[in-house]
């Protein structure tokens, strides 16, 4: 129990002391946050695709929980290793700070937390060790030491080569197995040492989150912001467009339930009043912007269904809101697009990159750099203060999130984040249709069954649903009002289930072009998951 509570201590205070270094260098240069985002970037795609599959939006939450769990392991074993060799245990603290020396030097993070962790892990270990030697009075071994060895000089110190890191016997570091004079303080004196550690942990860990709080926490900045309003406001979405079924996906996602799926372990925190937004790259006139300016320019609102490409055939990671921004495409012909730019390059303020071609940028769709979301300031979660969104596109390559940085290029001189990863290079969003109401494997009575979802082709538009029952014939779904060709587009059907037993639902849409939705099945990876969702039913 020594040695696990010795190692746990000294890790607690290691984590303690690099957040609060992170106060001053930024909250992303904590030692935990900093190997998290690391490991994200090695993971490999199939893997980061199972963990989205599995694990949803609480796939951040996951890896952390892990990284916790595998330091709770290797500090046990630090303080294990300490009661025989302090120099071992030390050297498990030093694997420590180098692991997050490297991931920080990986991500272009500060290096001082990771440092700062090492050393104070490293030192509260020595002290928790040293504290349960023996104490000895007047040179004398008390009842909890261990029987000394035979003298070999006048001062009774062991002289045996290497004693001076072991303990002896499993009672502490005493002075005769550390090569030190100084007595110890003996159980009591580690109980009192260990009790002033989780103290100063408490004290210090406390510390940091109230100073990254006061330095870094942009929520009272968000809450001060008045939007402008925009200089031609959207009617009101009809009633309408979302039929009133019970199940039914609110046509308008909730900003609080709006998906999120991107690799950040900790949301960046960026000052509207510090923020700037450059452009360069291959374009004439070189821009940069500050928040103020980009507030008054023109704004726009654009009602537009938001995906993720990791959505699987019927998934979650889809959602609809009213975006107010400024206008891409006029930002970009402002800066004067030159000939043979391919590719915007946007960069976020923690390091992502998403590329988008240009040509469907400067195209006539309503691109903006968004502002406001459902007619607030947008949630730190999704981008404040400013973010892209381009429609037709899945938003690993158009919405690049807390967006810094806006970077003309060509595809042969840039590769981006998730197109170095094997991603598709466009991101053209794949016709999808689901069934959300009934709910799968529900259990419905005989008679009229209300069947109804939802369906999105952006930037195309849905021109119509189709359901059938148990690969019968393809039967017409009644389709809500249409909002625009950028948003989702929500359908209800009626079926007579006069048959018992359970039976298997598909949907297929078509787009505004004519294209079925294919029925092939093919998964997210790496353009964009294709099929017919399907859900089975049993009628009582």
């Amino acid at each position: 129990m020594t040695g696990a509570a010795s190692g746990l201590g000294a890790a607690a205070a290691a984590l303690a002391a690099g957040d609060l270094a992170a106060a001053f260098t930024g909250p992303g240069s904590a030692p935990v946050l900093v190997v998290g985002s690391a490991a994200i970037d090695l993971t490999p795609t199939p893997l980061k695709d199972w963990a989205v599959r599995h694990f949803g939006t609480h796939d951040k939450t996951v890896l952390l929980t892990g990284i916790y769990a595998t330091m709770v392991v290797l500090a046990v074993l630090a303080g294990l290793l300490a009661l025989r060799s302090l120099r071992a245990g030390i050297a498990v603290f030093a694997l420590f700070a180098g692991l997050g020396l490297w991931a920080a030097s990986s991500r272009d993070a500060a290096l001082l937390p990771s440092a700062v962790a090492g050393l104070a892990g490293a030192a509260v270990l020595t002290a928790l060790v040293r504290s349960r030697r023996p104490a000895v009075p007047d040179g004398t071994v008390t009842a909890d030491a261990a029987p000394a060895a035979p003298a070999t000089s006048g001062a009774g110190a062991d002289a045996r080569p290497g004693a001076g890191d072991r303990v002896g016997a499993g009672v502490g570091v005493g002075p005769a197995a550390s090569g030190s004079s100084e007595p110890g303080m003996g159980r009591r004196g580690f109980l009192v040492t260990l009790a002033a550690t989780a103290a100063g942990v408490a004290v210090v860990e406390t510390t940091a989150r109230a100073l990254t709080a006061a330095r870094y926490n942009v929520a009272k900045a968000r809450a001060a912001l008045r939007l402008p309003a925009p200089v031609r406001a959207l009617p009101p979405v009809p009633a309408s467009a979302h039929p009133a079924v019970p199940g039914l996906t609110p046509f308008t996602t909730p900003d609080g339930a709006f998906y999120r799926v991107d690799t950040a372990l900790t949301l960046p925190q960026v000052q509207p009043s510090g923020w700037t937004l450059r452009v360069h790259g291959m374009v004439d006139r070189p821009l940069e912007l500050s928040f103020d300016q980009l507030l008054r320019r023109p704004l726009r609102e654009l009602d537009y269904t938001l995906s993720c490409v990791s959505n699987e055939v019927g998934g979650p990671y889809a959602g609809t809101a009213r975006w107010l921004g400024a206008s891409l495409a006029d930002l970009l012909r402002e800066a004067g697009v030159r000939r043979g730019a391919e590719q915007l390059v946007g960069r976020s303020a923690d390091g992502m990159t998403i590329g988008t071609p240009v040509d469907l940028v400067l195209d006539g769709r309503e691109a903006l750099l968004a502002v406001g979301m459902n007619g607030e300031p947008l949630p730190v979660a999704h981008g404040f203060p400013c973010r892209s969104l381009v429609p037709g596109l899945f938003g690993y390559t158009s919405a690049t999130k807390w967006l810094v940085d806006l970077e003309l290029t060509t595809f042969a001189r840039f590769d981006p984040y998730w197109v170095r990863r094997g991603w598709d290079r466009t991101g053209l969003v794949r016709t999808a249709s689901r069934i959300e109401v009934p709910a799968p494997f529900a259990r419905v009575a005989p008679g009229r069954v209300t069947v109804a979802g939802t369906a999105w082709a952006t930037h195309r538009g849905v021109a119509a649903v189709e359901v059938r029952v148990d690969g019968g014939p393809w039967q017409q779904a009644r389709l809500a009002t249409a909002v625009s060709p950028d948003v989702w587009r929500q359908w209800s059907w009626s079926w007579d289930a006069a048959d018992a037993g359970p039976h298997t639902l598909e949907v297929r849409a078509t787009d505004g072009t004519g294209t079925v939705q294919p029925q092939t099945r093919n998964p997210p990876f790496p353009s964009g998951a294709t099929g017919w969702h399907s859900t089975v039913v049993t009628v009582t």
